[in-house]
């Protein structure tokens, strides 16, 4: 199949309003694949290749973006899709140009919609709609079978792809062949946000309340004396934390799949920051110097295996009686049950004292819904706010073409002058809010590249976000955490926005 029809799909997709409708559109072209496209044509749909990140940064790809088109579409998904393997097999001296001239000689072959694709898929920026929900439901209609299962085996699986060629090419019957599997991640369950302590036990009336860590969530699998351990994005960091390996090959079981959080803490006892964690995961480690120096802590809490039997089907209450019993208190998750709206505030405030993000309450007879960001569990921690200033803003891509999209903020600087610019968001915003600031922004034209307008430092906006961190990247040596779109502030001036001296006040 030529990639012009994914393309075409794609666009589709983005255009439809209605979750069906988009449905309808994937599930057609599910349809039409060879057997050998599916895996491929599902990652590209679903904005992210089967070969992950390219190794190219995104200023060598724009750079790569070719001064001509092709007339007419020729290139296939097979091709991109071979393209796209050499060049993340690329390697050694000189790899960096060879990615390069490979992305360009691929694109240089493809219409100018195509192209365009390609590098959105490439940096990430393909949001057209076909969310891993709305492909689930386009694999089981493509496929004629039931949505659940499709789901229950992307749960096993973790890979959309192998899901999907497995359900158009033996239906059902493929899809009964994933099952949770010793050394085969399964993805984490997420969660929802609620507002306050009350929402949530309105939901649940009783619910099981837990710590909310800020470190990294792991997988811990163990069969005998193997223990692998796995991120979030089922990676296998095995190697890098030795002492979590080490504390669960000590557990009175023969296979195991843990559920939890590693994270490190200070002398004082409280949590390092979610970056200085994640530090233990890098490539090139020292793993002996770093453990000495950063040692970090697991607390889990969910079983999803026990001895060759799967547990996520079992109501969360079994499953944390099961973990209770079997673990020692130091790798338990600080929790409680309750039903009471003060006693589940009073947790909430011991959380936060200790240093920890806020809380998670969860559902007691809920299963384990891998993969998925239901309404089981929900998170509670308080959101920060900062009034900046916007610096400059980037031309959005695909459905925000033409648009001004992603902002870049910045905090006042009361000693050096000026403003300190802290990183940038899209996130948030709403079409409304593009055309307004793509008209007003451009009345505050300083200068512009290809990719960026500057302007004049004079509007404010409201920005949530769930922490500072440390960053190379930016002059003062701090940016936000998961920043976000709240409104703009037309009744404050640019001498009323928030210092670089607040910011640094929620980093310590």
């Amino acid at each position: 199949m030529l990639l012009h029809d994914v393309v075409e799909s794609s666009r589709r997709v983005a255009k439809a309003s209605a979750r069906l409708e988009k449905v309808e559109v994937l599930a057609t072209l599910l349809r039409r694949l060879q057997q050998e496209e599916v895996p491929a044509a599902v990652a590209f749909l679903a904005g992210e290749p089967r070969q992950g990140r390219i190794g190219i940064g995104p200023a060598k790809i724009r750079a790569a973006f070719p001064e001509s088109a092709a007339d007419k579409p020729s290139l296939t998904i097979r091709d991109v899709d071979a393209a796209l393997e050499r060049i993340t097999s690329v390697s050694g001296a000189g790899s960096a140009g060879s990615r390069v001239r490979l992305l360009h000689e691929t694109l240089a072959r493809g219409t100018r919609a195509e192209q365009d694709f390609i590098v959105r898929l490439v940096l990430g920026e393909l949001r057209q709609g076909a969310l891993e929900g709305v492909m689930v439901e386009a694999i089981a209609k493509a496929a004629e079978a039931p949505a659940s299962i499709v789901r229950r085996a992307l749960m096993f699986s973790g890979a959309l792809p192998e899901v999907a060629a497995a359900a158009l090419s033996q239906g059902r019957d493929g899809l009964a062949g994933f099952s949770i599997q010793l050394f085969r991640p399964v993805q984490p369950m997420l969660a929802g946000t609620a507002e306050e302590v009350g929402e949530a036990l309105d939901r649940f009336e009783i619910a099981e309340l837990e710590y909310k860590l800020d470190g990294a969530r792991v997988q811990v699998h163990r069969a005998g004396d193997d223990v692998r351990v796995y991120t979030r994005r089922l990676n296998d960091v095995t190697a890098a934390v030795p002492e979590l390996v080490q504390s669960v090959r000590a557990l009175p079981v023969r296979e195991i799949i843990l559920d939890g959080e590693t994270l490190a803490f200070r002398k004082d006892g409280s949590p390092h920051p979610f970056q200085v964690t994640m530090s233990r995961f890098g490539r090139k480690l020292d793993v002996a110097r770093l453990r000495e120096k950063l040692p970090l802590d697991a607390f889990y809490f969910d079983l999803l295996y026990l001895d060759g039997a799967g547990l996520t089907d079992l109501p969360a209450r079994e499953r944390v009686e099961a973990l209770s019993e079997l673990l020692p208190p130091e790798l338990l998750i600080p929790r409680t049950m309750t039903g009471d709206p003060e006693e589940a505030r009073a947790f909430l405030r011991r959380a936060l004292a200790a240093g920890h993000e806020g809380i998670m309450a969860k559902a007691l007879d809920a299963t384990y819904e891998a993969g998925r960001r239901g309404k089981s569990w929900l998170k509670l921690k308080p959101a920060h706010t900062l009034d900046l200033v916007v610096l400059a803003a980037e031309w959005g891509s695909g459905r925000r073409r033409g648009w001004l999209s992603n902002l870049h903020l910045g905090a006042r600087d009361p000693v050096g002058g000026g403003f300190v610019m802290l990183g940038k968001t899209f996130k948030g915003l709403r079409d409304q809010d593009l055309e307004w600031q793509t008209k007003h922004l451009q009345e505050l034209e300083i200068s512009r590249d290809a990719y960026t307008v500057y302007v004049k430092p004079e509007l404010v906006v409201e920005i949530a976000f769930d922490g500072v961190q440390a960053s190379p990247r930016y002059p003062a040596g701090l940016t936000l955490r998961f920043a976000r779109f709240k409104r703009y502030r037309l009744d404050k001036n640019a001498g009323e926005a928030d210092t670089i001296d607040a910011v640094r006040a929620v980093y310590r």
